[in-house]
């Protein structure tokens, strides 16, 4: 018995994790849309949010049956097989949540849930069968609901197809009513347009939202179902005049209303629906637990848990405490806004920072949508293509809207089209995920609006195969591997929950220890580029990679010469993230450009120039880190004590160069520049000098060995090419002092020769 109360007390631990990594994935399908708008500060999104959530909560006392039999036939089950299942589905549950929250990738609870009862009422079924002589694996259908999986994955592929073509459908006649520009219109087909969209997101909460609760009485159930028109069309009109009083009397901002009202909608509707995914595994093992104290003397291995096929009313107040975990989580999880920077960044109407790299598939796609277009522009009159070019004609933007991810009129039209979708899909009994329908109905308004354009195509088309592969990736790993834990607490009792539970606690700190650090890395980043002063961000940056580079070469050959392997590989991800940070400080060149002061925009074509050189460095010092990792994991020959002398003497002289550079720009007195100049041609004689001694070296035979020599001769190339970048960048850098005169900044143009 204490192993099972044991049991019974790390799932309620694991409820309480499950309900917070959870919502963190979850929270993006009811949030996104109206965080990407901006269309009302945070706090009130949140607090609408919140209060969905707390409704919803109380309404999904009738959802909770699919933890106890909707995979698995339960009367087949003892106590002590079930208590396995559940406590393995819980712990890879957490696990895998919180390792999509991580990857700041949406993905589905009910998938995920699914799949992990899957795997574990599997893993004991054979087991069962493994020790019963008179069955065998083809026995395995008495035991498993397999028709739920199948349902699941077929549900995937509707959702995905339907609610992306749906999604680009709508969203293109919309903007061809509205525009860009949707002021006018909205005053002309606001009220019309707001009652039809608050009607389809009020059926939706009826259908999908309520359709658990245990308040709903099943001939209202059957009612509903029945007069589907009927609701609509009332709910029309009403919603219509209310939306038009509204805008008379409260000036009310008509796509806010509908965004407000769906973000409340969505949340209810995830509170309602979604929290089995949570916390409906712990209460159907409680309720095992309940059933087998009940029954004194009884034995765990032999005790049926048939009455869990029957209805199980789940107490208000567990609902409650559970809405409140989630309502805390909302508030303070920042994985939460990680995760919604995933979507809003593919969503995003303006080119930015690509979280994605390009794909082969990706790219084809593009290419075939390009000539697609070309061949359409035949076929079409120009007449009417300039129409509706000019539909979709954008506004300058301001710096409010720079701020929105997408605007009110399509984060509306997210709402409404995924309300309407999950909403139809319930009605026919079809799976459908609210994440998969959410995700895929915002990248359909994301292509209709045209934000897909062919200079971010072919990356956020990555990103949402990325996403996609992740779904599918779900369904695999959730099921291997609650199989493989189901199997090991089956073996190993007390001793493998422990080392389980342990782990599962390891991997959740190490989760949030490495988040915590690059979201830090984040924040000095962003300290690095406040305010306006472009001359002083960029010459901060600059000497902080001047300070950098010569760090990580000295490490470089250090580790070389004593074939650390270790110590090479740290360098090449110190490497690459280098790499990566340079190309992203490029790439956002002409957004920054946008945000600075219009007395600064002289600065500009500098500030490029800067960030040219710095991007050479790091492309220079990653080459050089991987080609000496390569060699060492080759277990080829370090550099030999002469090669090593040599490089460490071109180290210090690198690093004079790279700190006085440094110096200079920090103190913008280039007084030194003349010295700097003349150490810079005698280290580049040094070089000559060292590749012909190295020549002779491998002419002779004097301790030298092939790979050896080459690599020893691309250092001396790359080395040649970072002192030579640094001091164009010193040129560069000479050739701009600032002044203030009379309030006035001028520039002055000097040479370093």
């Amino acid at each position: 018995m204490t192993i099972y109360i044991i049991m019974v007390i790390l799932l309620f631990f694991l409820a309480a994790s499950d309900l917070m990594v959870g919502v963190t994935n979850d929270a993006v399908n009811f949030l996104n849309s109206a965080r990407g708008a901006r269309a009302a500060k945070s706090w009130v999104i949140l607090i609408i949010a919140s209060v969905g959530i707390f409704v919803g909560a109380t309404f999904s006392s009738g959802m909770m049956e699919v933890a106890r039999k909707g995979v698995f036939h339960p009367q087949e089950f003892f106590f002590s097989e079930i208590m396995i299942i559940y406590l393995a589905v819980m712990l890879t549950d957490v696990i895998l949540l919180d390792a999509y929250n991580s990857l700041a990738l949406p993905t589905s609870t009910t998938v995920s849930i699914v799949f992990e009862l899957l795997g574990a009422a599997v893993a004991v079924s054979l087991l069962k069968i493994s020790r019963n002589p008179l069955e065998t694996v083809a026995d395995i259908s008495k035991y498993i609901n397999s028709d739920k999986a199948l349902m699941i994955i077929s549900g995937i592929l509707l959702s995905v197809i339907i609610a992306f073509v749906v999604g680009a459908v709508v969203q293109f006649f919309t903007r061809l009513i509205f525009t860009f520009k949707y002021q006018k219109n909205l005053k002309r087909f606001g009220s019309i347009w707001g009652g039809l969209c608050i009607a389809i997101i009020t059926y939706f909460i009826l259908i999908k939202g309520a359709k658990g609760s245990s308040f709903m009485t099943a001939d209202a159930k059957v009612w509903i179902e029945a007069n589907i028109w009927l609701i609509l069309g009332l709910s029309f009109v009403g919603w219509t005049i209310i939306v038009q009083l509204a805008r008379w009397i409260f000036k009310v901002n008509v796509p806010r209303m509908i965004i407000l009202f769906g973000t409340f909608a969505l949340a209810f509707a995830f509170a309602g629906n979604d929290l089995v995914n949570f916390i409906g595994v712990p209460l159907a093992a409680f309720k095992s637990f309940q059933g087998f104290a009940a029954v004194p003397g009884a034995d765990p291995t032999t005790f049926s848990m048939a009455f869990l096929s029957g209805k199980v009313q789940t107490e208000t107040y567990m609902l409650l405490i559970a809405g409140a975990i989630m309502v805390i989580t909302l508030w303070t999880s920042k994985k939460s806004k990680h995760v919604s920077k995933t979507e809003l960044n593919m969503a995003k109407q303006d080119s930015t920072d690509e979280r994605f790299g390009s794909s082969g598939l990706s790219r084809s796609v593009v290419r075939m949508a390009v000539n697609s277009s070309h061949a359409l522009k035949k076929i079409f009159p120009a007449r009417i293509q300039n129409i509706v070019n000019s539909r979709f004609s954008r506004p300058v933007m301001n710096s409010k809207s720079e701020a929105q991810s997408f605007d009110m009129i399509r984060a509306s039209m997210n709402l409404t089209v995924a309300s309407s979708l999950i909403a139809l899909g319930t009605s026919l009994g079809l799976p459908l995920s609210t994440t998969y329908v959410t995700f895929m109905v915002s990248m359909g308004t994301t292509l209709a609006d045209r934000a897909w354009g062919r200079e971010s195509a072919v990356y956020r088309i990555t990103g949402v195969f990325t996403v996609i592969g992740g779904w599918f990736l779900t369904a695999i790993m959730a099921f291997t591997v609650s199989l493989i834990f189901a199997v090991l607490i089956d073996l190993g009792g007390i001793y493998s929950i422990i080392a389980l539970f342990g782990l599962a606690l390891f991997l959740l700190y190490r989760a949030y220890w490495v988040f915590r650090k690059k979201e830090q890395a984040k924040e000095e980043v962003m300290q690095e580029e406040e305010g306006n002063d472009i001359m002083e961000i960029c010459n901060d940056y600059t000497t902080k990679i001047l300070n950098q580079i010569p760090e990580m070469y000295d490490d470089m050959i250090v580790a070389l010469h004593k074939e650390d392997r270790k110590k090479l590989k740290e360098l090449v991800k110190k490497g690459k993230d280098l790499l990566l940070t340079t190309k992203n400080r490029k790439n956002h060149f002409t957004i920054r450009l946008r945000e600075i002061e219009e007395n600064s925009l002289q600065y500009g074509h500098f500030y490029l120039q800067m960030l040219h050189y710095i991007r050479e460095f790091a492309r220079t010092m990653d080459s050089m880190i991987y080609a000496c990792y390569e060699h060492v994991e080759n277990t080829h020959f370090g550099t030999s004590k002469i090669q090593n002398d040599e490089l460490t003497k071109l180290s210090e002289d690198l690093k004079h160069i790279y700190s006085t550079i440094s110096q200079m720009v920090k103190e913008q007195n280039f007084g030194m520049k003349e010295s700097c100049k003349l150490t810079h041609e005698e280290v580049l004689e040094m070089i000559v000098e060292f590749q012909k001694n190295q020549v002779r070296r491998v002419k002779h035979g004097e301790d030298t060995h092939t790979r050896n020599s080459v690599l020893y001769l691309t250092l001396m190339a790359s080395t040649k090419d970072l002192v030579v970048d640094a001091i164009r960048l010193l040129k560069v850098q000479s050739k701009f002092t600032v002044a203030e005169e009379e309030g006035i900044v001028a520039v002055t143009r000097t040479d370093l020769t």
